[in-house]
């Protein structure tokens, strides 16, 4: 079965409220059984024009599951959280 994946890329505008959106994620990812695979660390643009300032993947068992933790009303409380202290893109994936 392939697995799901969820990729963010994020301009943080608030830091501290930032901090506050990743502990909400954190709780949130866990509950659906996600792992983070890249949080956070440095990102070297190779090619085109300036990209987000923070990029995140998080891996679950199926697409579906990485589906239902973004819908989740917990992650959601998270995620306003979020919109009030970045601009971002989110994207789920499949893989393997």
């Amino acid at each position: 079965m392939p697995k799901g994946y969820v990729l963010a890329e994020i301009d943080v505008t608030d830091p501290q409220g930032y901090e506050a959106y990743k502990k909400l994620s954190s709780q949130a990812v866990a509950a659906h059984g996600g792992r983070f695979l890249v949080r956070g660390g440095e990102a070297v643009q190779l090619e085109g024009t300036r990209g987000p300032n923070r990029i995140v993947i998080l891996e679950f068992d199926s697409p579906q599951q990485a589906q239902a933790f973004y819908d989740s009303a917990q992650y959601q409380e998270a995620a306003a959280v979020r919109r009030r202290a970045s601009v971002s893109n989110f994207y789920r994936l499949t893989g393997s």
